[in-house]
């Protein structure tokens, strides 16, 4: 028989049952997964993993498990594949196996480079992955099949089955945890015995004995407790990177080897117990991080709990009880006192009242009727009433809601991004930094023993854990304190934009405005059928004057007929065009300047009706703006008002910069010209109108219209509506920036003074990992105090 190594893992087979390859006779390899995982490395260009291999062998490649094309099938792709409104597709995955910020960087880091991944991203609360790619480049199982490839493994997203697996985990890791200190406090009171007899006197079998015991205990911190560290470090390792999880575990390995050579017949002192402690701190810290994270992510967890888990439908006039998933566009749904609205929907029979607190925070009821738009995970407070759904589950507010606070996290500031960069570098030379270390020391004189000691204290003492903590888990705080205040920042990366902005443009009609106009005053000269043709012509438009005039004309004249108009023509920040039977109709902005709002109707170029109309201003506009102006930010009035109208405003608010009569490109021109001077801009529209402006600043905020399409335009939804959310936008996001580099300064200054203590020998391993792990929970501590400090609405702090 003969026996050959498989070329990747170097395990030993039978000749007979390898697989070969046509276009290289002498490659063999004991399985597929072997098979890819060399092509991996070799595609890459890691094919010097296997110079740093030598002799030495691999355990085979994690198990595939289920056959990835599963992820391919009609079914799979019905339940849990969206398209984007690119075309793409995206998916929604559990990443299994990461355990810290370096295993998130190094999944995104893999998937960034796969061709046709157009968007990847981890969120770093629940290790939930948004993928986008493209099919007609990449499937998902091969998607699949890359993460397996570096050692994690991936499933389809779903609520419970995303917390049976996290309650695995948690005690998987729990165990591990458990087995560490267990065995460090046993190797604590063995110590006091030792330390004892250093002083005291201890022949030496009786050392032989105290060391036997400690290895005896240090043994399964190292190999069982302290796996997750060899396992990150290892496929770190395989895809060129350096992370915390080598540092930790480089720094163990080296004190158990040389604690095992003092066991066995060396002269010197085992340190058996630094190797416990180093792992056994760690995992604490590393424990406690999570439960920071979980106290910050409730807000999330609270929200959730407002999505009932079943509803109620109305088939043929019986009832019948469905999960959300089953509900579809049309299907009536039926709503008791008590009970959550379970999709979005309109009212077709029964009147009531609902708590709308879960949408927009505010916790007066509000009526509903028939006609009345329903919001999923509202509560009816009266009488049973039915509603028609108009979207279903996935679309559905409350819904959007939840995956825009996931999606959050996934997305990472530019001071996040700078920071891994820095973390991989920063490893590589605390190695580097090291090595220097040792061989100075020894040159200088200093045993063999005490110049590793030193070294494996700058290894442990130098992990960048606090680091690679400091942004993340701040931006963690402070997203979830503006969901508690009802406002959602679509990607995390905002704080940072939102808390250097320098610019804020406001819309003037639905921003500063509530948005409804009254008509104060008319002047009309019209017959019957004109008025029809006028009531035909302001039903065309959208625009808020065009929608007061429209309901002034239904509440003043009875019976109007609606005519159909042709050539209909919107012109931006003018009015509509229309044609009927040769007459040229036109509605919209007078050409004379006025105190108020006006609206004219002309039928071939004469003037038979105009309107003055009014609009009242928001009740907190003059609270935020001198808040803003307060803070240094400039404030501008850009509207397609006319200039009286617009300049009254702006003086009553205190506003010296405005515009008026701007079209809606007049406005992207504007956020395009200051943006190219460097401004950081701001723009608050009401997200019809303003669509162009919004795309083209640094953050768009949608106000006047509903949380449904502030949800779908703004780049930041204020779900209750009000100004004063962007008060407390401005006020958190310069807070939890704030924070961050207070992270980022800690943990600079951490190995700015730990690091020197470190190299001159002031520190031994035990103490740097006590120190390291206290450096990340320092971080974690201050983030935690980012809320401590309320938000005041009149602008005092």
């Amino acid at each position: 028989m003969s026996v050959v190594k498989c070329s990747h893992c170097q395990l030993e087979f039978d000749e007979k049952v390898m697989i070969k390859e046509e276009e290289n006779p002498s490659l063999h390899f004991c399985c597929n997964g072997c098979q890819g995982v060399y092509h991996i490395l070799q595609d890459d260009g890691l094919s010097s993993f296997y110079d740093k291999l030598g002799k030495n062998t691999l355990s085979q490649p994690l198990a595939l498990g289920n056959d990835s094309s599963t992820f391919d099938m009609d079914s799979f792709k019905q339940r849990y594949i969206r398209k984007t409104s690119e075309g793409f597709n995206r998916v929604d995955l559990i990443i299994e196996g990461i355990h810290c910020a370096a295993c998130i960087w190094l999944n995104e880091k893999i998937l960034d480079e796969t061709a046709g991944i157009v968007e990847a991203n981890i969120n770093f609360t629940n290790n939930k992955a948004k993928i986008v790619w493209d099919e007609d480049i990449i499937l998902l199982s091969a998607i699949i099949d890359k993460i397996r490839s570096i050692g994690y493994n991936a499933y389809p997203y779903e609520k419970t089955q995303n917390d049976k697996q996290s309650k695995k985990n948690n005690r998987d890791y729990f165990l591990r945890m458990s087995v560490a200190i267990f065995a460090s406090m046993n190797i604590m009171m063995i110590g006091v015995a030792k330390y004892t007899g250093f002083f005291t006197g201890m022949s030496d079998s009786m050392t032989q004995m105290v060391h036997f015991a400690e290895w005896i205990f240090a043994t399964p911190v190292l190999f069982y407790s302290g796996w997750i560290f060899f396992r990150g470090a290892y496929f770190g390792l395989r895809n060129k990177i350096i992370n915390m999880d080598f540092l930790v575990i480089t720094g163990a390995s080296l004190t158990y080897i040389y604690s095992l050579y003092v066991l066995f017949g060396g002269v010197g002192n085992s340190y058996f117990d630094s190797v416990a402690m180093i792992l056994t701190f760690v995992l604490v810290g590393k424990y406690l991080e999570v439960l920071g994270k979980k106290s910050a992510i409730d807000t999330m967890d609270k929200i959730k709990s407002y999505i009932p888990l079943e509803a109620t439908i109305i088939e043929n006039e019986s009832k019948k009880i469905v999960s959300l998933d089953a509900i579809l566009v049309g299907d009536i749904i039926e709503v008791k006192n008590g009970e959550k609205a379970s999709v979005d929907g309109e009212v077709i029979s029964g009147e009531s009242s609902f708590d709308e607190s879960s949408i927009s925070g505010e916790s007066l009821p509000v009526g509903k009727k028939l006609g009345s738009k329903i919001y999923s995970g509202t509560i009816n407070l009266d009488k049973v009433i039915r509603y028609k759904a108009t979207k279903n589950y996935a679309n559905s507010t409350l819904n959007n809601i939840v995956e825009l606070l996931e999606d959050s996290l996934n997305s990472k500031p530019k001071i996040e991004e700078m920071t891994n960069n820095l973390s991989k570098y920063f490893s590589i030379t605390i190695l580097l930094l090291s090595f220097i270390t040792f061989v100075s020391w020894y040159i200088m004189g200093l045993s063999f023993e005490k110049a590793l000691i030193i070294t494996i204290s700058v290894i442990v003492i130098a992990c960048p854990c606090a680091l690679a903590l400091a942004t993340p888990i701040a931006s963690l705080v402070g997203i979830s304190w503006l969901g508690r205040e009802g406002i959602l920042f679509k990607e995390a990366k905002f704080i940072e934009t939102f808390a250097k902005a320098t610019t804020v443009i406001f819309d003037k009609t639905g921003t500063l405005t509530y948005g409804k106009l009254k008509v104060i005053s008319k002047e009309i000269e019209l017959s019957s059928d004109e008025l029809n043709l006028l009531y035909s012509l302001v039903d065309s438009s959208t625009h808020p004057i065009s929608k007061a005039v429209k309901l002034f004309l239904v509440e003043n004249y009875p019976n109007l007929t609606h005519i159909n108009l042709e050539n209909i023509e919107q012109i931006p920040a003018v009015g509509v065009n229309a044609h009927y039977q040769n007459k040229k109709l036109f509605g919209g902005k007078s050409d004379e300047s006025s105190l108020f709002t006006s609206y004219v109707f002309k039928i071939d170029g004469i003037i038979l009706a105009s309107f003055s109309l009014e609009d009242e201003l928001r009740i907190d506009a003059r609270t935020t703006i001198d808040y803003l102006q307060k803070e240094g930010i400039k404030t501008i009035i850009c509207s397609g008002d006319n200039e009286t109208v617009v300049s009254k405003m702006a003086n009553s608010l205190g506003i010296k910069e405005y515009y008026w009569e701007v079209t809606p490109k007049g406005k992207a021109d504007l956020v395009t010209t200051l943006r190219d001077k460097g401004e950081i801009v701001v723009m608050v529209g009401d997200g019809i109108n303003d669509s162009l402006a919004l795309s083209r600043a640094d953050i768009s905020i949608a106000m006047g219209n509903g949380a449904d399409i502030s949800l779908a335009v703004s780049d930041i939804v204020i779900l209750n509506d009000k100004l004063e959310g962007i008060i407390k936008s401005f006020y958190i996001s310069k807070r939890t920036f704030k924070f961050i580099k207070q992270n980022l300064l800690i943990s600079l200054l951490y190995n700015l003074i730990t690091l020197p203590l470190a190299i001159f020998g002031y520190v031994i391993p035990l103490i740097a990992a006590l120190s390291m792990s206290l450096s990340s929970l320092l971080v974690v501590g201050n983030s935690m105090r980012i809320q401590q400090k309320q938000i005041k609405i009149d602008g005092e702090k």
